[in-house]
């Protein structure tokens, strides 16, 4: 029943909101500060205009997009998030089975429910790596060398968090990461049955990337110590893709482009970090201009539905991504919730294809390893 009734992201956020403790919902639709960054960007997503067209042939519409070795079935992937199977147990592996279906990229965060070892075989190799640089960076260092044992070939580095952004929503409920519980978040759990009791047979919601030896994790640990000298030796360590994720600033994404990143992934990290920040969707169109027709450029941020996504290809993106939408038609309706999302978006994309006179999107992504220069 709740599968079926999820007609848009909405309608996925509206079943969540019913379904999910208020730390947890609070959690994946937090944004920094007051929000203002995120709205913006919103905004200026819903201010793209997209031509109709008329009398064109349309029926035999392709919606494929291959990026790096994934043939891409699909225009989008998925985005990494942090500790997904909080929107419901299992979330992880779910979205790890629909990367497999369709062949496209599945990030996995570094803040993962489910080890990256185990993602990346349910995934059947679509699958990639997001790294956080924290503390002095040797644990990162671990971290990118577990990765590449583990079979990954592209390393999506986060770099739009030199420090956790304030999110009071998340500060209100008491959030913390690894999970904890106390008295205010029992009560909320005692509220809130149908999650609670389905992650209480599941098991609670863990840092899967952290459970051996030698790794440890702490959210509060400064970032600050990144700069281009780590970019350096990073990109050395990686012989596989490296793609920079969370720019905005065309001449940091120049600079990026000259120190031989494979691509860029324009985004503000769903509007969690800076209140202020720029809307990435404008800032995408921007950096294609300063970067030419052939750099793979990346996007996510407020992707909410398939005509946002033709938008984004439509501002210059080679491949976008979704986040929290993905998370949100989980916990609305599980495996089921996630598939019919995933359909209705696919369906909106050929039907505003089909309106704009359209039988493919622009923009086509490599579909090999980049040469990298180093």
């Amino acid at each position: 029943m709740s599968a079926s009734a999820i007609h848009s992201y909405n309608d996925a956020r509206r079943l969540a909101r019913r379904r999910l403790p208020w730390m947890v919902f609070d959690y994946i639709d937090g944004a920094a500060g007051e929000g203002i960054a995120e709205e913006r960007n919103l905004a200026a997503l819903r201010a793209i205009e997209l031509q109709p067209r008329v009398l064109v042939n349309v029926k035999d519409r392709d919606l494929s997009m291959p990026v790096f070795d994934h043939a891409g079935q699909a225009p989008f992937g998925i985005s990494p998030m942090g500790m997904c199977n909080l929107s419901g147990p299992g979330a992880d592996l779910m979205l790890a089975r629909m990367a497999a279906k369709y062949q496209v990229p599945h990030g996995v965060s570094t803040v993962a429910s489910t080890s990256m070892e185990r993602i990346i075989e349910v995934a059947e190799g679509h699958a990639w790596f997001q790294l956080y640089f924290s503390g002095d960076g040797s644990g990162t260092k671990k971290l990118l060398d577990r990765a590449k044992t583990a079979g990954y070939r592209t390393l999506v580095m986060t770099l739009d968090v030199p420090e956790v952004g304030r999110r009071p929503r998340e500060l209100r409920r008491g959030f913390k990461m690894p999970f904890r519980i106390g008295p205010m978040q029992f009560i909320d759990f005692a509220l809130h049955p149908r999650w609670s009791i389905a992650s209480l047979i599941a098991g609670a919601p863990d840092l899967g990337n952290f459970q051996q030896d030698g790794f440890t994790f702490d959210r509060t640990e400064s970032r600050a110590l990144a700069d281009w000298d780590f970019l350096k030796e990073l990109r050395d360590r990686w012989d596989g893709n490296l793609v920079a994720k969370g720019v905005t600033d065309v001449d940091d994404a120049k600079r990026l482009k000259a120190e031989g990143i494979d691509a860029i992934q324009v985004s503000s990290h769903g509007g969690r970090q800076l209140d202020s920040a720029p809307p990435p969707i404008l800032a995408l169109k921007r950096i294609r201009a300063a970067l030419g027709d052939s750099y793979p450029l990346f996007y996510d941020t407020g992707i909410r539905s398939g005509e946002d996504v033709v938008k984004a290809y439509a501002m210059g993106a080679n491949y976008v991504f979704f986040g929290r939408a993905l998370q949100f038609a989980i916990a609305a309706g599980g495996q089921a919730g996630l598939t019919q999302f995933w359909q209705l978006i696919t369906d909106e994309i050929g039907l505003t294809l089909a309106q704009m006179g359209q039988v493919s999107l622009p923009h086509h992504a490599p579909t090999r390893t980049q040469t990298t220069a180093k």
